[in-house]
Formats: structure tokens, sequence, C-alpha cells
């Protein structure tokens, strides 16, 4: 061979390999790569073609992403939401959805071809393919949260803005994301005469997936009562009257008029008589002080002080901490 022909034959073989699919790419190779993307690149890497579709689509690479940016406030209850929310919307678009994939099916066969370099230039590109109907996919859960198609349940501490009357609290509400202001829309349940009560703009710290699966109108069945001993930081349910859906307020428990207070001579612990204190309120306050009885407690108030439902003892610091930096400036009245 003839040294122009070498040449000739060496620039063939250049742009023979710059035409490279990525799905030559070793198997671990691009794992690797998939495995790096943000889930903007996934979900645009998704819509490249059948093959990438279904790996782009595997759980375990959706996972991480899940965990990190939603895990706090994915719970038992968001869960079985999203399982209604998919058989609700799956039970009215199925022929739209074997429509869809018919149209696209011969599209992404002669999609597999395309060099890495366009791929790369799709992904970076802010291509936004249009979102597919939901399914049973850790992509499509976390694209239905993202999107904000999807209000899920969830517990908002100091509800409606910080109002005064809802100080260190923590209520139930349906929520759904806006990524434009990275912050949430909120739905508090109707209660009584009052309607469904909007709020916006709720940030990522005001937020928590329920501790517990006790409805909101329901009593939690307290299983500490035993183990209250002055010092303790808990949370009770409270509602203004029988109407009302219970929230969660934050108090501690305290010592027994007779007591001192001396941490060898106490014995509260021993009575079945049981103080919670609300020290966000000033000395005095009616707020301030409540008592339960430890043996026969459920749900104990009137119609002028309200209703104090279950207890549940914080045994976590992040629950505690989380408490005490929503401690008011201003001592409440």
């Amino acid at each position: 061979m003839s040294p122009r022909n070498r040449f000739v034959h060496r620039v063939e073989n250049v742009e023979e390999s710059e035409e490279m699919s990525v799905l030559d790419l070793p198997e671990l190779t691009l794992e690797c790569i998939l495995g790096k993307l943000s889930p903007t690149g996934l979900s645009n890497m998704a819509a490249v073609c059948s093959s990438l579709r279904e790996r782009c689509r595997s759980d375990h690479l959706w996972e991480k992403h899940m965990k990190e940016k939603w895990g706090r406030l994915i719970g038992h209850a968001a869960r079985r939401e999203w399982k209604q929310y998919l058989s609700s919307a799956n039970d009215s678009s199925s022929a739209a959805i074997t429509s869809s994939n018919r149209s696209k099916k011969w599209i992404g066969v002669l999609a597999c071809v395309w060099p890495i370099s366009l791929l790369k230039s799709r992904i970076d590109g802010g291509h936004k393919p249009k979102s597919p109907s939901p399914d049973d996919s850790v992509m499509s859960w976390y694209q239905s949260l993202e999107s904000g198609k999807f209000w899920f349940p969830a517990q908002i501490y100091n509800r409606e803005h910080g109002h005064v009357g809802f100080m260190l609290s923590c209520y139930d509400a349906e929520i759904s994301y806006d990524s434009h202001s990275d912050t949430f829309h909120a739905r508090y349940p109707p209660h009584g005469r009052r309607a469904i009560v909007i709020e916006e703009g709720v940030q990522w710290d005001r937020l928590r997936a329920p501790p517990v699966g006790t409805p909101a109108h329901e009593l939690h069945i307290s299983d500490c009562l035993s183990d209250l001993r002055p010092g303790d930081h808990i949370e009770i349910q409270w509602r203004r009257n029988k109407e009302f859906p219970y929230g969660w307020w934050y108090g501690v428990i305290g010592h027994l008029e007779s007591c001192d207070g001396s941490e060898h001579f106490c014995r509260c612990h021993l009575s079945d008589t049981v103080v919670l204190e609300f020290n966000q309120y000033m000395p005095g306050s009616r707020w301030r002080r409540s008592l339960i009885n430890r043996k026969d407690h459920r749900e104990e108030g009137s119609e002028t002080d309200g209703f104090y439902g279950g207890i549940r003892k914080l045994q976590s610091k992040d629950e505690i901490s989380k408490w005490r930096q929503l401690w008011p400036t201003d001592i409440l009245e």
C-alpha cells in the first residue's frame, strides 16, 4: 500500500471511530456514564432510543436521585398516595399510551445509530422531552414530583406562614412542588365551616414526612405514657374542637407543683398525673400547662381550651433540634 493510500485509510478509520454509537461502549463504561448523569441528563438520554430508554429508566439509577432530593419528605402516606395516583392515571390514559408507543417505536430504532457527539449535545442542550404517562418506576415518580403534577401528604411546621395561632405546631396537608421557585403549594383539609386553606411558597425546611400513620382526625394511641418523666420532649395532638383535625404540638414534660424539681428527690414519674408544659407561652397563660392521666389518657379537654389527644415521645436529637430552630422570637400570650 502506497503512503498516500495508507493516509487515506487512516483518515477513514478516524471518521468511522468518530461515528461510534454510545451503545458500542463497554457495558461497565456505559453504566458508569449513566450513573454520573443528572436527572435531566438521564431523562434526555432516555429519549434517544428504545435501548437507552430501558437503561435510563432503571430504578437503581433513579433511587439515588430520589433519596437525595425527596427522601426526607417521602413517607408511607406518600407512597400509598402514589399507588392510588398511578391507578387513577393509568385507567384514564391506557389507550393514549398504546397509541403513543406505536408512533415512537420506529423513531427509537433509527435513533440508536446516533454518534456520541450528537448524544452529548442532546443531553447538554436543554432538550425537554414530553412527559409520558406515569408508570410504576422510580423515574416516573421522580418526574411527577418535579413537575408538581403529583400532590402528596406531608406535614407543615407553623402553618399559614407562621400564623401566631399555629406557632410550634405541625399540621397535615397535601403539597406539590414548584420547580421555578423551589418551594411548595400546600392545601390544608377543610374543617367545620372553614373551606380548604391554600398556602403558597412553603419552604423545604418547614416540611416533614408524617412520623406516624395516624390520620389527622383520629386519636393517636400513645405507647410512651408509662415512660414519661420531667424533661422529656414530646409532641401531642391538639385540636380546637371536635370538628377540627389534630395538629402535633411541641412541649416538654414538667414537674408536679408538689415537686421542687430536684433531680435526686423527684418522684413525678411515679405519679399518675403527667404535667405538659408549653414554654413558648408566658407564665400564667392558659396554654402554658395542662395535666393528663398517665394510666387512663384518651382525649381530654373542653370547647374552651381545646382537646388534647395522643402523645409521642421524641427520641431523635434531630427532631428536638428542629423544634428549637422554630422557637418564636417573642414569647406568646
